[in-house]
């Protein structure tokens, strides 16, 4: 089946040239911190700068790297943590990918698609919960055109319970031809997220059999590039650690961030890492598995590589180590996640066999968020940009100055304003006023008085949905 590609398009991965990189770059001392220090003025790295970071094995370079990446997380997002929740519509798919519980081969997973009275269902509780932001997810199925998904998106956006709404939905979902992303962008998403899972061909061709709609690598690995030329000018990478070498997979989505950058003016907007979890009826394989030790350092590693990328932590994690990685590197996390379908209105503990695999945080949305502002975290709900048209390049004319602080801070704190008063616990709600308090106390940008008059609004007046 002859299937479009973008205009231009080749395979701009190389494998050997990053295999080499991996092998033959040697630590150095004096390399590593003239790196760090082009980081920390928020330049991108180079694949080869990159590279020499991997390579730093000494216990005191190492820690140098983490500060650095502290340092520069707290520099570009401040103390923001994004909140978001993953949907799955419909686990359908004609992909056979063997490290997937949702594979095509599967003949012991229950298989469904949401009808629009249990999606409404799902969004409410979603809602009732405090969710401002979703990302759906469903399987690679011919069922799931753009149409589908468009009108998924629509329905979504149509649920209002109480003071709930959904603000911005965002996409993880099959690549798709140029008309097919318009239609869908149409229907007013966010990001569109697709992981290349992993970039070394061999191994994509072993995870992924050539007579599966996943079986083509550079039709999915031009799938972002498509989705720019459509117009979605914001979208999202990753891959799936621990089918190969992690070391080559950090090069390899350093190299299709720096792609995207010089094809478009502006780099992806996400980024995302998960490692392989357990999935029903799948046997990973160890060799590749990535250790936490490991997992830390590639995250910092992330972090000054491409310093004004989102990076995205999900709850395939356990609570401990998404509160260490998000020191120095995370900027989003989901809360109160539930993978199987209909999860969100089930009292049931997770349901292997309806699932795509098994998280490690499990915790309800109110306790995550009570972590965050006992740690000093602005738990944040904004959805402003999308809807003010700060994406692509001209997100990053506001984030490459420093003027995203203008943005990010105050609407973090009225978002959060919005969770307390309608969804919170007592507990969780008195850790929230006092940490807004501390920070408008502290907030010294010239809009000051402006966000206090749109935090007692909220407060007072019961707004919502102001935001800068």
């Amino acid at each position: 089946m002859k299937r479009e590609l973008s205009n231009g398009c080749y395979d701009f991965i190389n494998d050997e040239a990053l295999e080499g990189l991996v092998s033959e770059t040697k630590e150095n001392e004096t390399l590593v911190r003239e790196i760090i220090a082009k980081s920390l003025n928020k330049e991108p790295l180079t694949v080869e700068e990159t590279a020499a970071l991997l390579a730093v094995t000494d216990k005191d370079l190492l820690e140098e790297i983490f500060n650095a990446a502290r340092s520069l997380k707290k520099n570009v997002y401040g103390n923001r943590i994004v909140i978001f929740a993953p949907l799955y519509t419909g686990n359908l798919c004609e992909n056979d990918c063997q490290y997937c519980a949702f594979r095509r081969s599967s003949s012991s997973t229950v298989r469904k698609t949401l009808e629009e009275k249990e999606l409404i269902e799902q969004v409410e509780a979603l809602e009732d919960s405090g969710h401002k932001r979703l990302i759906l997810v469903c399987g690679e199925h011919s069922k799931y055109t753009p149409e589908y998904i468009a009108k998924t998106v629509e329905t979504v956006y149509s649920v209002k319970k109480g003071n709930g709404d959904i603000r911005r939905v965002n996409i993880n979902a099959a690549p798709m031809d140029t008309e097919g992303y318009k239609i869908i962008k149409a229907a007013g998403i966010g990001t569109y997220q697709i992981f290349q899972e992993t970039y070394h061909h061999k191994t994509y061709g072993k995870y992924h059999p050539s007579n599966t709609r996943k079986g083509d690598y550079l039709y999915r690995l031009d799938g972002l590039t498509r989705a720019y030329e459509a117009g979605c000018d914001d979208v999202g990478i990753g891959a799936l650690f621990g089918l190969y070498d992690w070391r080559f997979e950090v090069l390899a989505m350093v190299t299709h961030a720096r792609f995207l950058m010089e094809k478009f003016g502006c780099g992806p907007h996400t980024v995302s890492f998960p490692r392989i979890r357990p999935s029903y009826g799948v046997e990973l394989e160890e060799k590749y598995l990535v250790s936490d030790e490991d997992f830390k350092k590639l995250v910092a590693i992330l972090r000054l590589a491409i310093p004004y990328t989102g990076m995205i932590l999900t709850a395939r994690e356990t609570p401990e180590i998404r509160r260490e990685v998000m020191e120095f590197g995370v900027s989003q996390i989901d809360a109160g996640t539930k993978l199987e379908l209909g999860g969100y209105t089930s009292e049931k503990e997770q349901e292997l066999n309806k699932e795509q695999f098994h998280i490690g945080d499990t915790r309800c949305m109110d306790e995550i968020i009570r972590e965050l502002l006992k740690h000093d975290y602005i738990p944040s709900f904004c959805t402003s940009c999308y809807r003010a048209g700060r994406t692509g390049e001209q997100f990053m004319e506001f984030a490459i100055p420093g003027f995203i602080e203008k943005f990010c801070t105050p609407n973090a704190m009225i978002t959060l304003m919005e969770y307390l008063l309608d969804y919170a616990s007592p507990e969780t709600k008195a850790e929230g006023m006092a940490l807004i308090e501390r920070e408008l106390a502290n907030y010294s940008h010239e809009n000051r008085e402006e966000l206090k008059v749109k935090l007692n609004k909220t407060l007072l007046d019961g707004a919502h949905d102001l935001f800068f």
